[in-house]
């Protein structure tokens, strides 16, 4: 720690730091541009100067930048000073002679950092009247508006862009006055994490074109801290809300995992929330006829038909939480109750949890990988289903740089004195995949080859580290360079990670980077093991139990069950059409619970409305097990109370409870999650470690407006000028509407929206955190359910050649996408302009063993269904695999690992 003055004020600091840098961590605003903790500094702006003094005695003293100034010991400055603030304020005038007056129709107008700093600063007459410089705009695809004319030239997108997220099409152009920030040409922004332009910028340069079709000022929308759902990672998010509709999903700064930045999918996916054909009211199907129900009629009816049923299954989902699925758990009898899921996926899941709970290797969180020096992903595509995984990997290796740093006495905030360092020096990265992955371009060596293929590298890797190991057979003699020099990386590594998962659906490949971790580790490397899950609740739902889809599917043809409940599944993406049809006629009642008018809605008998994950509340675990509770963002009976959705936990405890079943008499969302910590032991941890409903600051509950908003006097005005009270919330600690506690931040981990006096914009996260860049003042929401990184019950896992393998004929392997891959991205229009073209991915040698060309139309029969899709050749894919988008409308999990024949192309 180093002891600096300001203003004659004295503060202990971290020495490490620059002096804004330590400033605003010490709660002393400075004004800024171009600096941001994840960038570091490059002293563009020149904004954030201050007047630096040799001693206390002194009056003289010089302007310095205090991004580019280290907080050494004994140092004096004064912000304050008569000198600086008229600097500070000459620059920003300076800054704003091109900018244009259009704060009142700019998006960023209550959100804009640049306002802030404007104000802040003390600028608030123009003197500027001559001709503004003007640019075209470009389009840069359908979730980023683009005003350059708004460009004070910080730099912030180019550094984040290019440096920091990896992308190679937005880039800077022009000289002295006439920067421009853009692509050479228009077009979409090709970046998975692109969205993040939108805060980083400081002014209106990029804004969220999805939140324009629904515009409202940042003061006047309601929010919720709330969880992405769409992957394993668990990041943090505020939605916004206002009449009724999601408008606007912004990151929410958590310190261990996503602290600045979420993925385009995170950010712009919300859409699905707001689509003009999901089901709103419950309904009965009795022949063709829909009879629409309200709730009560609904619940009765649900009743009868469960109290007349002999046996009841119930199919629970992923996507669901961890209160849904264990209700639905509950009402059917753990016997009757399935995973949704089928067994190759069920069975990689139950072993992920295995080695969490029993495998005494450390689970790193977003925020560690960054620190470690050698990385092998084995078969997952991370920027595929793990975006913002593939963003922190992208750090790690780019990490070599601060060591180098360190090395020199070059401080690390120093952005480009580091970059200027390090060269092409890096960390090292190794990848095996069935075909090539958007991390390629960083990778050390990258090795595409089948599964099998990749479990017999691994397997030798884990060998090769401890002979004790199991060996597997033979691998390529081409590739035993590679391996030998991957082995001698990780050997003399301090810190090495493994990075594999689910999405292979293959245990194997998971046991063998169980085995890589556990043999670095008895060498005593401080090595850290990631095993990715396809879905937001995947472990959650394990945890729950239940069994696979694939043994439920031969009760049903015995005809066991007569009536089935599903909940927050399609089962059109596991099954195939034909498979589904001889299922739903063995079955006599139907009951779909859900908020997606899917396939499987279309054979329900009864429907119950469902809230999706921005109307509901609930808890959902991450890949490291981290228990993190979302809230509801808004009560859609408020707007129309004939609206029949509900949580499906709650339709099930009413059901229940108006069945006479006792154990569901359930209030809140507390009410469940008190029975599952009483039922399932690995819960037990969560007692008292969560926010409950009856948290409360000061007697009141947390705000979800600012109290800046302008009222709520007109939100029903279309129904009545009589304005009703807002609903009241028992199931969380926050009231609807700007009434409540408006400081969550010094109380609760929690925090509906970033905002402090004079902090409108995303910055304001650097006003609520202990240290800038670190946790938060209360720390860092959610709690580990799992910690087996502290014990050691699993020694080796035996290598199994998979001798199923077919031979002289190709099977398929499944290939993943951002957008389009999981359910609900399908389901949303604006993500529809990003869903790339499905194809049917062929080898070289099958291409031209079956005479066939790119783009050629296509088909085949596998499962006995008849195909037909366009190709696509892939230079890397292995002969044998026939890669399919597994998921997508068409292409069902079921397929998976099928056979396929009778392959040949359809002319035209």
């Amino acid at each position: 720690m180093a002891e600096i003055y300001v203003d004659g004020k004295q503060y202990n600091v971290d020495e490490s730091n620059n002096l804004l840098h330590a400033c605003l961590s010490a709660g002393i605003d400075i004004p800024y541009f171009c600096w941001h903790p994840i960038l570091g500094s490059v002293g563009f702006c020149r904004q954030c100067a201050v007047k630096k003094y040799d001693s206390m005695e002194l009056n003289q003293g010089q302007i310095v930048m205090s991004c580019m100034t280290p907080a050494k010991h004994g140092t004096i400055i004064s912000i304050k000073d008569e000198e600086s603030i008229a600097f500070r304020k000459f620059i920003i005038e300076l800054l704003m002679t091109n900018h244009p007056h259009d704060c009142p129709v700019c998006e960023e107008g209550g959100n804009c950092h640049l306002q802030d700093m404007t104000v802040m600063t003390g600028h608030n007459i123009r003197r500027y009247n001559f001709n503004k410089r003007t640019h075209n705009n470009q389009y840069l695809g359908p979730f980023i508006s683009h005003e350059m004319n708004r460009c004070i030239g910080c730099y912030r997108c180019t550094r984040y862009y290019q440096d920091y997220a990896g992308g190679t099409d937005l880039g800077v152009f022009g000289i002295s006055n006439n920067i421009y920030f853009g692509r050479i040409s228009d077009g979409i922004l090709e970046n998975e994490h692109s969205g993040n332009l939108v805060e980083i910028c400081p002014t209106g340069v990029f804004t969220d074109k999805t939140s324009s079709e629904h515009y409202h000022r940042k003061w006047d929308m309601q929010y919720a801290p709330s969880i992405c759902n769409y992957c394993s990672i668990g990041c943090n998010i505020s939605v916004g809300e206002r009449y009724g509709k999601i408008c606007k999903i912004e990151n929410r700064y958590h310190g261990l995992i996503n602290h600045y930045l979420i993925c385009d999918l995170g950010r712009f996916g919300y859409g699905y929330s707001n689509i003009n054909d999901r089901p709103i009211k419950s309904y009965h199907r009795i022949l063709n006829d829909k009879i629409i129900l309200n709730d009560e009629q609904a619940i009765e009816t649900a009743a009868n038909i469960l109290n007349k049923s002999n046996s009841i299954l119930g199919i629970g989902s992923n996507r669901a939480s961890i209160e849904s699925n264990f209700a639905l758990k509950k009402i059917v009898g753990e016997e009757n109750f399935s995973s949704g899921l089928l067994f190759e996926e069920q069975d990689c899941i139950n072993l992920i949890i295995n080695i969490l709970k029993n495998g005494g290797i450390y689970t790193p969180t977003l925020r560690e990988i960054e620190n470690y020096d050698v990385i092998v992903i084995l078969g997952e595509d991370l920027t595929q289903v793990a975006p913002r995984m593939a963003l922190s990997v992208r750090q790690a290796v780019k990490s070599k740089r601060l060591q180098l740093a360190e090395q020199k006495n070059v401080p690390i905030w120093h952005n480009q004195a580091c970059i200027n360092i390090s060269q092409d020096k890096k960390n090292y990265l190794f990848i095996t995949n069935i075909d090539v992955t958007n991390l390629d371009d960083i990778s050390t060596w990258n090795y595409t080859g089948s599964v099998d293929d990749q479990v017999i590298l691994a397997y030798s890797i884990a060998n090769e580290i401890d002979k004790s190991s199991p060996p597997s057979v033979c691998i390529d003699e081409t590739i035993v360079h590679n391996k030998l020099f991957l082995v001698k990386k990780l050997l003399s590594s301090k810190k090495p990670l493994i990075i594999s998962g689910s999405h292979s659906r293959n245990v194997n490949l998971i046991q063998a980077a169980f085995n890589i971790s556990l043999a670095l580790k008895k060498l005593n490397r401080d090595v850290g093991l990631i095993l990715l899950t396809s879905s937001s609740n995947s472990i959650g739902l394990g945890l729950i139990g239940g069994i696979s889809l694939d043994k439920v599917l031969v009760n049903i043809h015995k005809k066991k069950y007569d009536t089935m409940i599903v909940m927050e599944n399609d089962l059109y993406r596991m099954y195939l059409k034909s498979q589904l049809e001889s299922v739903f006629n063995c079955i006599k009642y139907i009951i779909v619970i859900d908020y997606f008018n899917n396939n499987t809605m279309k054979h329900g008998t009864l429907v119950l409305s469902a809230a999706n994950f921005f109307e509901s509340s609930g808890t959902i675990l991450n890949y490291e097990t981290r228990a993190q509770k979302f809230f509801k963002v808004y009560d859609p009976k408020f707007f129309d109370n004939q609206i029949g959705k509900l949580d499906s936990w709650k339709w099930l405890s009413y059901i229940a409870q108006r069945m006479g079943k006792s154990g569901m008499l359930w209030n809140n969302v507390d009410d469940v999650m008190n029975s599952i910590i009483d039922d399932i032991h690995d819960f037990k941890c969560l007692k008292n470690n969560l926010p409950n409903a009856s948290f409360r600051i000061y007697g009141s509950k947390i705000a979800r407006s600012s109290h800046r908003a302008s009222g709520r006097t007109a939100l029903r005005s279309n129904i009545s000028v009589h304005e009703i009270r807002q609903p009241q919330d028992i199931d969380s600690m926050f009231s609807f509407s700007m009434e409540g506690n408006q400081q969550a931040y010094r109380f609760s981990s929690y925090i509906p929206f970033a905002w402090r006096p004079g902090w409108n914009s995303p910055q304001a996260w650097n006003k609520v955190q202990k240290t800038i860049n670190q946790s938060l003042l209360c720390g860092d929401s959610g709690v580990l359910v799992l910690k087996g990184y502290k014990k050691n019950n699993i020694n080796w896992f035996q290598y199994l050649s998979n001798s199923s393998k077919i031979i002289n004929n190709c099977y398929v392997v499944p290939y993943y996408f951002l957008f389009g891959s999981e359910e609900i991205t399908q389901r949303t229009p604006v993500l529809s302009k990003k869903i790339p073209i499905f194809w049917a991915y062929f080898s070289i040698s099958d291409a031209q063993k079956n005479c066939l060309k790119n783009n050629s139309l296509v088909s085949f029969f596998c499962l006995d269904e008849y195909f037909q899709v366009k190709i696509r050749i892939s230079k890397k894919l292995k002969s044998g695999q026939i890669g399919l988008p597994l998921g997508v409308s068409g292409f069902p999990f079921i397929l998976f690992g099928q056979e396929i024949k009778k392959i040949q192309e359809i002319k035209k």
